[in-house]
């Protein structure tokens, strides 16, 4: 039976591809995906089909990749991360769900950006956490203050995808303003952008003062909790071992 992969390639790093990836890849006749992310990955699906197309095409790239496992062919989509976490898998499951089409879908997991990211801050994860998209393309913006509000007042770090792009600036000085009335100015926050690609960075900065740094939709902001502390070039926050061990 024809075979639908999601594959969430990481980030985008060879190395950080897993090997299952990289089968479903060589077992499929057609790759799609977001031009940025199939770039990422040209080295690997040399000789195979390509349709590639813009980030906004999500739908139209779903219903292809549908009717041409209909037709016969294995398709793998690709989704930078993990595809289903902000990637293309949400979408190709509400179609199918919709339609009622009777298909061989395989999710392949990825490398998240909040595990490239925390590897190179160190361990801003370590306790509970959040992720909130900052992008009111699909989710209006009432609805991401909210939860904003509820992790700070939770106590969560947050990661905070999608933070700018060219024409949303304005949502991450409100994230900013609202985690404020929860966290100390000197919170440390890490900025990851581009991580395991070319012109890879990661700044550990402040609540206070992260914004003064380049922040794009390649950003990871991720945002301590109030135990969170810096050490040397590492965001830690504690699982309060020191609290019950000797440590």
């Amino acid at each position: 039976m024809p075979k639908l992969y999601l594959i969430g390639t990481g980030p985008g790093d060879y190395n950080e591809l897993t090997g299952n990836a990289v089968d479903c890849l060589n077992d499929s006749d057609i790759i799609m995906g977001y031009s940025k992310y199939i770039e990422l990955i040209s080295n690997i699906i040399k000789g195979k089909e390509v349709e590639s197309g813009s980030v906004t095409d999500e739908i139209e790239r779903a219903n292809t990749a549908i009717s041409h496992v209909l037709s016969g062919k294995n398709v793998s989509i690709v989704s930078s991360g993990d595809s289903a976490i902000y990637g293309m898998a949400g979408i190709v499951f509400e179609i199918i769900a919709k339609h009622e089409y009777d298909i061989d879908v395989k999710i392949i997991p990825g490398i998240t950006a909040i595990s490239s990211a925390g590897s190179l801050l160190g361990v801003p994860f370590m306790n509970d956490f959040c992720s909130i998209s900052l992008s009111d393309k699909l989710t209006p913006e009432d609805i991401i203050l909210k939860r904003i509000n509820a992790a700070g007042s939770g106590d969560f770090v947050v990661a905070l995808y999608n933070p700018v792009s060219i024409k949303r600036t304005e949502l991450i000085k409100k994230a900013r303003e609202i985690m404020l009335k929860y966290r100390e100015g000197n919170t440390p926050v890490g900025i990851v952008r581009n991580a395991y690609r070319e012109s890879e960075s990661a700044i550990i900065s402040t609540l206070d003062d992260f914004l003064n740094y380049n922040i794009d939709m390649f950003t990871l902001v991720v945002i301590g909790n109030s135990s969170t502390y810096t050490y040397q070039k590492y965001m830690i926050t504690p699982r309060n071992y020191d609290n019950k061990y000797n440590i």
